[in-house]
């Protein structure tokens, strides 16, 4: 009798708590808000960002409600340092930064990509790295976290095939994300890092050119 009220209990056990479980990540992850496009906010912005951008390697355009800054790492870094920005990005980041700090309705997201040369932990690190670089620029600048957040994405997002050298050149980049900052928590949400040590970063490390 006690055996058979034992393997009853377990049942019970098992089909509630599956149920009680189901119930505890909806209470304790909060909602995140879908994407903000304000088409007004990016007709005013992308000509001041472009502007501030003229005459640099960097890249301008629109992609889902956002205006995309992409800084090539081989026009844009130490080749061999890979979180030293060169002294010609200092000017066009810092135009950038204190656009976006004059404005505390625009927040910003910095990715850092990698080619598929090498391990995906080592792709990581360093493309986090180069992403911690450029963000010290806006910390410099005044930006706070509630306004700028950083992802180590890798090789995970390439735009180009890794087969030929163009392709892998292409995919080593940074890209600054500026949007609206209701838009930031959803915007974070789409580019999540597994979990690894957290990396500090508290300058921009720059390299004179030779």
């Amino acid at each position: 009798m006690k055996l058979l009220k034992s393997a009853s209990l377990i049942f019970c056990l098992v089909i509630a708590g599956c149920s009680s479980d189901s119930k505890k990540p909806a209470e304790e992850v909060a909602a995140v808000p879908e994407p903000v496009v304000d088409p007004a906010w990016l007709d005013a912005y992308e000509p001041r960002l472009r502007d501030a951008l003229k005459d640099s390697s960097f890249e301008v355009d629109r992609r889902d409600g956002m205006l995309v800054v992409t800084a090539p790492v081989d026009a844009s870094f130490n080749p061999d340092r890979p979180g030293m920005l060169l002294p010609v990005t200092l000017g066009p980041i810092s135009r950038v930064a204190k656009l976006v700090e004059g404005d505390e309705k625009t927040a910003v997201v910095v990715l850092g990509h990698a080619d598929a040369t090498g391990s995906v932990e080592v792709n990581r690190e360093v493309s986090r790295k180069r992403a911690g670089a450029v963000a010290a620029i806006f910390r410099l600048s005044g930006l706070k976290h509630d306004r700028l957040r950083i992802r180590g994405l890798g090789s995970d997002m390439p735009r180009a095939s890794n087969e030929h050298a163009e392709g892998r050149a292409l995919n080593r980049r940074v890209e600054m994300l500026l949007a609206p900052q209701a838009t930031l928590l959803a915007l974070v949400a789409r580019y999540n890092e597994p979990v690894t040590e957290p990396t500090r970063v508290a300058t921009a490390e720059v390299t004179q050119a030779k």
